[in-house]
């Protein structure tokens, strides 16, 4: 054992410190604990947030969207799918007609937006079509002809809906008549209620198929949008552009990463916020390591003087104190880091905190701890600490012998 290592663990551990001191380097333990546990299950709460809602997001919505502004919609839809689903890292092309509508339902009527799709291809491709979670996935018409519609769980639950029940969906896309425009209105069939696990696709969105969603529409055999599924969605910008070229002039195509750019600057910003402020809480831990070792230089003067008048280097006298901060600093990073992530852990695993999903689009805080936020959170710390020693170190290694014994 070196005798400087030596040394510092004696101070540590000597039953004969005063009281006085004995509770201020608890107090910097603790302190530097508080502020490591708090920033690791902060980071891994706000990263739980974003991965959450990026795979969900993923799951329910496009990678990419192509579109073509001001034609009225895509024609010839299927032979452009083709041609696009063949790009590189293209994992599929589905057509669809997104429209806003009202329905209406047992005297009440509130505004949604339905999906027309292709039953085979979305259910391979969206996520919320394979969470059904009362009725089945049904899309045939029944016995009158009566088209089938999908909604979701919050919206059937608002208006107690159940498979089986009529409702009525009432398009802005007028028809002409003698009496002029008048708005198409056209009766479906729930068949089923899907869990997206978002409350505003929840309450908001209803399925059904291709062929229904154009007639209400009565704009013909077009669609809306082509929705791109990618093997890495990352990529999206990338394939975008290139989705954009080979589908030629007119169109236009906006990515996931486009479309929820708001949301995920906040929660990177949130992240930066969260870890400057609970970073302070390490830092005023800092500061009482600081003062825990200047008032140990003081106490331990005459043992100090002592060890340099029998040969003590003033580098070993510096690298004594260096130490006792370094082991404080450690000790409590080191508990910080299994607090954290232990109640981070169990928090995730077992649901712990609940949430309102009106407000935050998930039932529960999600808690994603991340091993390099531990590894960055260790090294903030501990240079922390190391800073918090140098004055008090060097105060030490400057203390001169003889003036201290000179009265002993």
């Amino acid at each position: 054992m070196r005798f400087e290592w030596f040394v510092a663990r004696r101070y540590l551990r000597s039953p004969y410190r005063p009281a006085v001191l004995r509770l201020v380097t608890l107090f910097s333990i603790v302190g530097v604990a508080a502020g490591v546990a708090t920033l690791v299950i902060a980071l891994s709460m706000n990263t739980g947030f974003r991965e959450t809602l990026q795979d969900r997001l993923l799951g329910v919505t496009a990678h990419i969207s192509l579109t073509r502004p001001g034609s009225g919609g895509i024609h010839n839809y299927e032979e452009i799918a083709s041609k696009l689903a063949a790009l590189p890292g293209v994992k599929s092309v589905t057509p669809a007609v997104y429209q806003p509508v009202l329905m209406s339902f047992a005297g009440d009527a509130r505004g949604v937006v339905t999906k027309g799709v292709d039953p085979a291809r979305e259910e391979r491709s969206d996520e919320a079509l394979r969470h059904i979670v009362a009725g089945q996935l049904d899309f045939s018409a029944d016995v009158d002809g009566i088209d089938a519609l999908i909604v979701g769980r919050q919206l059937a639950g608002d208006w107690k809906l159940a498979p089986g029940d009529y409702v009525t969906l009432i398009s802005p896309q007028g028809r002409l008549t003698p009496f002029g425009l008048m708005p198409r209105t056209r009766r479906f069939r729930i068949t089923g209620v899907f869990d997206s696990g978002f409350y505003d696709y929840d309450a908001n969105w209803c399925f059904m198929t291709l062929p229904a969603a154009q007639m209400l529409s009565g704009a013909g055999d077009i669609v809306n949008v082509l929705e791109f599924r990618l093997l890495q969605p990352e990529r999206a910008e990338e394939i975008a552009r290139e989705a954009e070229h080979a589908a030629g002039d007119g169109f236009s195509a906006s990515t996931w990463m486009d479309q929820n750019r708001a949301l995920f600057r906040a929660l990177r910003l949130e992240k930066l916020v969260t870890a400057v402020f609970i970073g302070l809480i390490t830092f005023v831990a800092g500061l009482n390591i600081l003062v825990v070792l200047s008032m140990t230089v003081t106490d331990k003067a005459r043992d100090i003087a002592v060890l340099m008048s029998m040969g003590a280097r003033r580098e070993q006298i510096r690298t004594i104190f260096l130490w006792q901060g370094i082991s404080v600093g450690a000790t409590g990073t080191i508990i910080g880091l299994a607090v954290g992530y232990l109640f981070s852990w169990v928090a995730g695993v077992y649901r712990l905190i609940p949430l309102d999903p009106q407000v935050y689009a998930v039932p529960y805080v999600p808690f994603h701890p991340n091993i390099m936020d531990g590894v960055w959170i260790a090294l903030v710390a501990m240079a922390i600490a190391t800073a918090a020693t140098i004055l008090p170190a060097r105060a030490a290694s400057r203390l001169l012998p003889v003036e201290i014994l000179r009265y002993e």
